[in-house]
């Protein structure tokens, strides 16, 4: 069995849009064996977050176990994870196992505004996860609580990623490629501009803006597919390009469902 592997380590949508559900039909839809461990659970919709049930620590981390010390996995991506000790038993699992590359989606937020990372749990983000990624896949908002920079324009890209990857730099860790993927989605503009950075090259990624509100799980279908492009063996570079192209097609079919912000279609190139 060749199949590419990848393990994602969030929260559910029960709504089916964001969240572990957003990624194993984002790394099914791109050829690759998904493998979740649950961090919460969320009482979700098109309208938003009704309720947040967290999995407790020591079970977050017997997910993890289970998965790499059987099955083992080539990516690993995180998204929700909610709190301090959550995020605390994450690092300790994926430490132990050796796990990486790391792809880290650094949710803060539903994409209503719900809240889904505790205010206490960003320091233990920027100390216990942000070191061990590999690439991070900030939105503005992440970046103005994560670093406290405000992003009003694509010239205020680079600051942006310079002050997350600062938070990247772990004291007397190993000297490797890290890489930041500042997404400027909520910029004004008919294309929507992301900056991928490594700390020397700029590399800006666009794509045309669709008139659509349809755009939920974005943030999770993007940091899926690039870790789904690393685990079929592509560059940092070559995997934010086809993510970046996937969830533009996923966004430019978004689905009408419920009444308030609906899915993109994961299954956007099967229709």
């Amino acid at each position: 069995m060749s199949l590419p592997r990848v393990l994602t380590v969030a929260g559910s949508d029960s709504g089916g849009g964001a969240g572990i559900q957003a990624d194993l039909k984002t790394l099914q839809e791109l050829g690759v064996f998904g493998m979740s461990a649950l961090t919460a659970l969320t009482a979700q919709n098109t309208v938003g977050v009704h309720g947040v049930h967290e999995v407790p620590p020591a079970f977050v981390r017997a997910q993890i176990d289970a998965v790499l010390g059987d099955i083992g996995a080539d990516v690993v991506k995180t998204g929700m994870l909610s709190s301090a000790a959550i995020i605390e038993a994450v690092a300790e699992g994926l430490c132990a196992h050796g796990a990486r590359p790391l792809v880290v989606d650094p949710v803060c937020a539903s994409k209503h505004g719900d809240p889904l990372l505790r205010p206490e749990a960003v320091g233990a983000l920027s100390e216990h996860i942000l070191p061990l990624a590999d690439v991070v896949t900030p939105n503005l908002g992440e970046v103005k609580v994560l670093t406290g920079v405000q992003v009003r324009s694509a010239g205020d890209l680079r600051a942006a990623a310079e002050a997350v990857l600062e938070l990247m730099r772990p004291e007397g860790g190993a000297p490797r490629p890290r890489w930041v993927l500042v997404k400027g989605g909520h910029l004004r503009g008919d294309d929507a501009i992301d900056l991928l950075f490594d700390g020397q090259r700029e590399v800006t990624i666009t794509a045309p803006r669709s008139p659509t509100s349809d755009t939920h799980g974005t943030g999770c279908t993007l940091a899926s597919a690039i870790a789904a492009q690393l685990a079929h063996g592509e560059g940092m570079e070559a995997s934010v390009r086809a993510a970046k192209a996937y969830v533009t097609g996923s966004i430019e079919h978004g689905l009408r469902l419920g009444s308030g912000i609906g899915p993109v279609d994961h299954g956007w190139r099967r229709r």
